[in-house]
């Protein structure tokens, strides 16, 4: 057992004895109020030791010093396998994989500084009305009685109190309930009306209906008449009153709400809640707060307007059927003069409409199989029939066809703002809350610091307090490198760097102190100009009184800690021991892995020659999609490329949002659409796109490497061909241990059975029947060269490349993931016992294992994200292999070796958001770096140099 531990434990946590995961009984010390980094290789126990161990155990303590009650809704946490940990504070852990999947969810939500600007809004926000644009005004009674004596003295008036404005009806029992009150005349649309027995109006037609509360001429005699006709007024008309010139007829409207002067419009009095698209007062009504709606898509229900909607034009529909839906269309048909016969272009558009969107008209169907009668029905159309497949309630199927018909588009109410009409004309110099919630965090800072220019004084004294909060939240998101964010920018949409350092600017702004933090690589996602931004952000949380452990391979980071832990000397069960420990200078002088990387003992070589390609290349014209500004592009195909740029500057709109789908819809048929562009050249070089992104590989327990790369299928088809499984007639099934059939029932194909403790953690026992096998006994009879279905499982994946060697269809899986440096795993370990580092090669193993065929182009973001500088040599090396079997590889990337290998770079910049989007420099890394405004060049010299 090592042991790297004194006795002082105050100023340190202390760990003994941690045995979690792969780790091999280690005994560590962490200084405390200290920036430590824990690095290592890919899947060395890192994470292991930080969140699985010291994480874990700070988390169960807390949860300790609940009762026995509330820690049976909580549900126990497992104790960590660990002797003892000594000095541990309250724990916040702050990781890659919690993003907010909920579409409401947006940055200015999850930092709460667009719940302070709703606070700004609603308590100094000027409202104007959306009809007119006038600035609204409210009065007290005093106010309009003023008023009234200064504007109609000596004239005659109507006072009018408005109770209908605009709605449909006859509104018969109205007029009796005002008849009943003692009134004697209304103002109905505008015309003054003596109130009759039994008066009604039009009930289809919109009306406006005033009750006259009183005729007089306005005198200084009679000041005490009008303020009690007022007084009933304004109760009589829900404190809207309006006075009509009986001479001129002009009418003036007054309330002691917010209200247009010219039109009457009246607002509600405006809280936070009138700003918030999560709430029913706030929401666009069009599209409930999302900003888009989902709409019909004409080109795919009609995609071939040639055709008739017999012989199946309208694709959701298929050919004629003799069926009701069908007879309805040809009665639409006959009443517009055409057929189902005639090609759907010669069909008048008002027919289209009927077929598409229903009618109310009722159709007469005359049709031999309904017998003699005729039968008279209604029609929905085919637009409801597909939105009613697309219910909750429908079947997952029925839901997927629907889609294919369905396209997303901006909300046509609101414009994407996603708030209604009376939250979008509330403003503050002249910006409503969406507008500033549209800008970027870099803006918006200028804005706010700029705003008491442009405002009165009233509102400066209510603002000055909800300003202080904003600009600190602002500054904190500008400190870790956000600047190019907007507030309404979805949690869905950002990367796993991305969300970290915005609930890392958030507990910045906590100012908690005597924590500690548990960061897992924050610098994901970030160009090196911003690394020294985020390093400070570190040494501030620090110096706030705070320990921050930081889980990190960045070599900048590394060399600016306090203290480093390497856990080594390699990865997976040869792992899980600690080889170094102490100050990053004392790291330069010992000789571990990581180590030789620092000192440029052990380095990425520069390629000899730079690849020139295959003379064919594809290009974008005019991409204009988020920030892109009409950014042409060609890429050459057969090369290395790497696009580069600050982060923000429009690397994944160009490529993820572009180019993916471009060339996706030419060759499959996919649904979803690009980001606009105008043109598309050298589609047909291309015969196949292969995109890994960033999201997580499945974490249950019963997902592992053989089932995600499927070569678990191939697995069990050897197994089903076996002369024994033929005997006793055994299929796939038997050999899964997720259906019933050939796996233990007893653990249900676990391996283990949980055991409920009530308030304290469950225990996990290996199933005494199979133990720990997860298949029943017969199944394990059946063998493959002496090993069954459980023995292959339990194999490490280098010891699976020799047993398969002569079964190519399985080999070639597993020797991608051998390749990308994944030997040391098993092939039935679960994904949940995976790092982040293993979970990303796991998944690039499988896309890459798919046959390529010389001309495909593989699309990557970001791959080193929790790589060591030994794993991203090997996966330069599986790179590189592609590339010389003539495909393409574009990879979006911060990490200086992956660019200084590529043979071609695309600097995107020169800034992020609005100062980013064109190409900066482009051409191999040789020709990049004499660029003067590029960030990456500036980065890339010195690494060319060394």
């Amino acid at each position: 057992m090592e042991t790297n531990i004194q006795e002082d434990t105050k100023e340190t946590i202390s760990v003994y004895g941690a045995r979690v995961h792969n780790l091999k009984n280690i005994d560590v010390e962490i200084p405390r109020d200290s920036l430590v980094v824990i690095t290592g290789l890919s899947g060395s126990g890192k994470s292991s030791l930080a969140f699985d161990t010291i994480f874990a155990e700070g988390q169960r303590r807390y949860i300790e010093t609940f009762s026995a009650y509330a820690r049976n809704f909580l549900g126990g946490m497992e104790r960590p396998d660990v002797d003892k940990i000594t000095g541990l504070s309250p724990v916040i852990s702050i990781e890659q994989k919690t993003t907010n999947r909920n579409p409401r969810s947006t940055v200015g939500t999850t930092t709460e500084i667009y719940d302070f600007l709703r606070l700004l809004y609603a308590r100094a926000g000027d409202a104007y009305s959306y009809l007119t644009g006038e600035k609204m005004v409210k009065y007290t009674e005093e106010q309009i009685l003023e008023l009234i004596m200064e504007r109609y003295i000596g004239k005659k008036i109507y006072l009018l109190a408005p109770v209908v404005r605009n709605r449909k009806g006859h509104y018969k029992e109205l007029f009796e309930q005002i008849s009943k009150k003692g009134y004697l005349s209304v103002r109905v649309d505008g015309i003054i009306r003596e109130i009759l027995p039994g008066m009604r109006v039009d009930r289809y037609k919109m009306h406006s209906i005033e009750v006259l509360i009183d005729k007089l001429q306005v005198s200084n005699k009679f000041v005490e008449n009008l303020k009690a006709s007022l007084r009933t007024a304004m109760k009589q008309g829900d404190g809207l009153i309006m006075i009509q010139d009986v001479d001129s007829g002009d009418v003036r409207h007054f309330s002691r709400q917010l209200m247009c002067p010219t039109t009457g419009l009246s607002y509600s009095e405006p809280a936070p809640h009138t700003f918030s698209f999560n709430s029913p007062h706030g929401a666009c009504p069009r599209c409930k707060g999302l900003g888009y709606v989902n709409q019909i898509d004409m080109s795919k229900i009609v995609p071939k307007p040639q055709q008739s909607i017999y012989a199946g034009g309208i694709a959701p529909l298929g050919k004629y059927k003799n069926s009701l839906f069908f007879w309805q269309i040809e009665a639409i048909c006959e009443k517009h003069g055409v057929t189902i016969k005639t090609p759907i272009k010669d069909i008048p558009q008002e027919a289209i409409d009927d077929i598409m969107f229903g009618t109310d008209e009722r159709l007469q169907i005359k049709n031999e199989s309904l017998g003699s009668s005729n039968y008279v029905v209604a029609f929905d159309g085919v637009a409801k029939y597909i939105e009613m497949q697309q219910d909750s309630d429908s079947s997952a199927s029925a839901q997927k066809w629907a889609e294919q018909f369905i396209k997303t588009d901006v909300c046509p109410d609101c414009n994407g703002q996603r708030l209604n009409k009376e939250a979008l004309h509330y403003k503050i110099n002249n910006k409503n809350i969406a507008e500033l919630a549209e800008m970027d965090i870099q803006r918006l800072y200028e804005w706010i610091q700029d705003m008491d220019v442009h405002i009165s004084e009233r509102q400066k004294q209510i603002a000055s307090e909800i300003k202080k909060e904003i600009v600190s939240r602002l500054s904190f998101l500008l400190d870790v490198g956000l600047s190019y964010l907007s507030l309404n920018r979805a949690s869905v949409t950002l990367s796993g760097g991305e969300s970290q350092r915005i609930r890392l600017a958030t507990q910045i702004g906590s100012q908690l102190v005597n924590v500690l933090y548990i960061l897992d690589e924050p610098s994901i996602g970030l160009h090196q100009r911003d690394n020294d931004r985020l390093i400070d952000s570190l040494k501030k949380l620090r110096d706030t009184g705070n320990s921050v452990i930081v889980v990190e391979h960045d070599k900048d980071i590394m060399l600016q800690a306090d203290y480093v832990v390497d856990l080594g000397p390699y990865a997976g069960r040869r792992g899980g021991k600690v080889v170094f420990s102490g100050t990053p200078q004392e790291m330069l002088k010992a000789s571990t892995m990581t180590a030789d990387y620092l000192t440029g003992k052990q380095k990425i070589e520069i390629p000899q020659k730079r690849r020139k390609g295959n003379g064919k290349k594809i290009s974008i014209k005019g991409a204009t999609g988020h920030n892109l500004k009409n950014v042409s592009v060609s890429f050459p195909l057969n090369t290395f490329i790497c696009v580069t740029g600050v982060s923000g500057s429009g690397k994944s709109s160009l490529i993820n949002g572009t180019l993916q789908p471009i060339i996706s819809q030419h060759l499959y048929k996919s649904l979803t659409d690009p980001l606009p562009y105008k043109s598309f050249e050298g589609i047909d070089n291309v015969d196949k796109v292969i995109s890994v992104d960033q999201s997580p590989i499945g974490r249950t327990p019963r997902s592992n490497p053989a089932t995600y790369t499927g070569v678990f299928s191939d697995i069990r088809n050897l197994f089903v061909n076996l002369p024994e499984s033929k005997i006793r007639g055994y299929k796939a099934g038997r050999f899964s241990f997720n259906v019933k059939g050939g796996r233990c029932e007893v653990c249900g194909g676990n391996g283990y059975k949980t055991i409920a403790m009530n308030f304290l953690p469950d225990v996990y026992v290996q199933c005494e029947e199979c133990h720990g096998k997860r298949y029943n006994r017969e199944t394990l009879e059946v063998r493959f060269k002496g090993k069954s279905i459980a023995d292959v499982l339990d194999m490490t994946i280098n010891m699976a490349v020799e047993f398969f060697e002569n079964v190519p269809y399985i080999l070639h899986k597993i020797k991608v993931l051998q390749e990308v440096g994944l030997g040391y795993l098993k092939l039935g370990q679960p994904s949940t016992t995976l790092s982040g580092g293993e979970s990303q090669r796991i998944k690039l193993a499988a896309e890459l294992a798919r046959v390529d065929t010389g001309n495909t182009i593989y699309i990557l973001d970001e791959p080193t994200t929790g790589l060591h500088f030994e794993d991203i040599r090997v996966l330069l090396g599986v790179l590189n292999k592609l590339v010389d079997r003539g495909n393409t590889i574009i990879v979006i990337e911060h990490n200086q070796d992956i660019i200084k290998s590529a043979d071609y770079i695309i600097d995107m910049g020169p800034e992020g958001g609005v100062g980013g989007g064109t190409v900066v420099a482009f051409g191999k890394p040789e020709e990049v770096v004499k660029v003067g405004n590029s960030f990456t060049a500036e980065y890339l010299k010195a690494e060319l140099k060394n």
